[in-house]
């Protein structure tokens, strides 16, 4: 009999290759765990090669690309800043304040691309928020990836918004607003599970998970978060995005939180089941699951990565932690799994791969660089993306390989996406479709 995380691997794959030719819909593609079947995948490239086209987008967004129908779509934010005076007092007392960004007002905009030619087709205004909340200078005003089912396109901005586009027209179809402080600005991207549009909400004064009607916008269901000790507010926000999963043939939305992992019953909100990893916060890692075990990286403070088996309910005991791993863990970008190996970069490139089963680590190498966004397999390699506009590819195995370093201008930090075995990479200023020879 083969292994069960084999069989996941296979089945997975499967499912996965019926759409990636043609669908790219949410964070992290159709699987939600960063995998692409599509072959010819470019290795090399650079602002003179392989390019096939490169797009500026207005503004500034650090969501990532969506796709179908020969349409691709993202968010962005045009934003009026304030004066240095306004922008002190605005800050004043935050813990990060040399860092933070200050607006007058963001226009939040959904942007309309041709896939074939890279044309900008439409931007379509979703809103415009008078003083919005300060942002820290890593996120942006546009952060959380949207999401593409079925004709319409749901775009999230956190507190600044939710809205649903009909992607056919252009119209907006329902928005709205939702009450949470996220003090470094939004995160989280949401999932569309059943007709129902998933949203995560951990800000530093309130924490609970939204679930909306994909048709009409109104609540279905909130679900508050497990009571968190942590007395400094700023120890209870996150940002980790949704990963829906089976066990036994029950369907658990996964989502991560400051000091508790947990999972939901996507249809009601139940909890299914909760774990205390204790004074982790900041979460902006998505969880990945073989079948067997999720890994969940902890946040800030203790950035760890735990490999938990998802099969009991209630508050799981210490017996169902699998592994855990302390070093060098990413507090951002997200792990992959490819076979029995799991991958991870570390904020500060440091690379790892770690024995999915026993959580033996397999090698470390450093790749240099800052890391946010998430990493990509497709066509037999690892693809990571730095803030210095580097992405290194490197070969699965038991060794760091390296396979091709490739640079553009500008930062990146948004998560990449595949396009008919070509990569859609989006910098600070440009959306680019890259093409192999």
């Amino acid at each position: 009999m083969l292994p069960r995380f084999f069989l996941f691997s296979l089945l997975l794959a499967v499912a996965t290759r019926t759409q990636a030719e043609t669908v790219w819909p949410q964070f992290r593609g159709a699987d939600g765990l960063g995998h692409s079947a599509d072959v010819g995948l470019p290795l090399e490239w650079s602002e003179e090669q392989n390019i096939v086209w490169k797009t500026a987008i207005p503004g500034r967004g650090w969501s990532s690309p969506v796709l179908a129908n020969d349409r691709i779509w993202l968010t962005t934010a045009t934003v009026d800043y304030v004066g240095e005076a306004e922008r002190a007092a605005k800050v004043l007392g935050s813990p990060v304040a040399d860092a933070m960004e200050v607006a007058s007002k963001a226009k939040l905009w959904a942007v309309e691309i041709d896939q074939q030619s890279g044309e900008v087709l439409r931007n379509v205004q979703l809103f415009e928020v008078e003083s919005p909340q300060p942002v820290h200078s890593l996120n942006s005003f546009a952060s959380p990836t949207p999401v593409l089912a079925a004709g319409k396109l749901y775009c999230h901005f956190g507190a600044f918004g939710t809205a649903c586009l009909d992607t056919t027209t252009g119209s907006v179809l329902w928005r709205r607003m939702l009450a949470i402080n996220h003090s470094v600005g939004p995160g989280s991207s949401p999932v569309l599970v059943d007709g129902r549009l998933i949203l995560t909400c951990d800000g530093i004064d309130a924490q609970y998970i939204e679930a909306l009607s994909a048709e009409s916008g109104e609540t279905l269901w909130r679900t508050n978060r497990p009571p968190i000790r942590a007395d400094e507010v700023e120890f209870h926000k996150s940002f980790s995005t949704p990963l829906l999963i089976k066990v036994s043939g029950e369907q658990q939305l996964v989502i991560p939180g400051a000091q508790w992992f947990v999972a939901y019953d996507p249809q009601t909100g139940d909890e299914i089941w909760r774990m205390d990893f204790g004074r982790g916060f900041s979460n902006a890692s998505r969880p990945v699951f073989d079948g067997e075990r999720v890994f969940l990286c902890t946040g800030f403070m203790q950035p760890q990565l735990w490999a938990v088996r998802p099969d009991a309910h209630g508050e799981l005991a210490e017996s169902h932690v699998a592994w855990k791993q302390t070093k060098q863990i990413p507090s951002m970008s997200s792990p992959i799994v490819v076979g029995e190996r799991i991958y991870v970069v570390g904020d500060n490139g440091v690379v790892s791969c770690f024995d999915t089963v026993s959580g033996k680590e397999v090698w470390r190498d450093r790749m240099g660089g800052k890391y946010s966004a998430s990493p990509l397999y497709a066509d037999g390699r690892l693809y990571f993306c730095n803030h210095e506009g580097r992405t290194t590819v490197i070969a699965p195995g038991d060794q760091y390989q390296e396979l091709a370093r490739n640079d553009l201008e500008g930062q990146l930090m948004a998560s990449p996406a595949v396009v008919e075995g070509d990569l859609l990479l989006r910098t600070a200023t440009h959306l680019y479709r890259i093409g192999a020879e």
